[in-house]
């Protein structure tokens, strides 16, 4: 079993512990916003540990959308490259947990219907879209 390396940001650390120590019934919205996320479980590209990213909750159909929107920065967070060479996760949404396998969706029409699906999940992915200087990246997780 590899190594797990929690998150670096506090606020996420202590998100993710809550969630999980609660069997995903505290720590479900995100930052006491009252908008639920989800956690996401996956394996660092560079290191081979676990590691684990609580994300805005987009439900689509059996599945979720991923947007590495890392706040509008000028990077992507570290989680887009590790989905980018590890497609296989694992999320709990609240108590359920589920075994999947995320998609990178760069092109529109399919691309455009998962953002608008964030967008109304998450209104602000807008703005960061405006504040960054980079296309921000979507991901598709299904079930395995």
């Amino acid at each position: 079993m590899p190594d797990y390396i929690p998150p670096t940001l506090d606020w996420v650390r202590e998100q993710v512990e809550l969630y999980e120590s609660s069997g995903g019934t505290e720590g479900t919205t995100l930052r006491d916003t009252g908008l639920p996320c989800i956690i996401v479980t996956h394996i660092g590209n560079k290191t081979g540990a676990i590691r684990k990213i609580a994300l805005m909750r987009v439900k689509v159909d059996e599945g979720y959308v991923l947007i590495g929107s890392y706040g509008g920065r000028p990077k992507h967070p570290q989680w887009v490259h590790n989905l980018r060479a590890n497609a296989e996760v694992e999320i709990r949404d609240e108590t359920e947990v589920f075994k999947m396998r995320v998609r990178e969706v760069a092109d529109d029409p399919e691309r455009q219907q998962l953002w608008d699906a964030g967008v109304v999940a998450y209104p602000t992915y807008e703005d960061y879209q405006k504040k960054a200087a980079r296309k921000i990246p979507v991901f598709l997780a299904k079930p395995v």
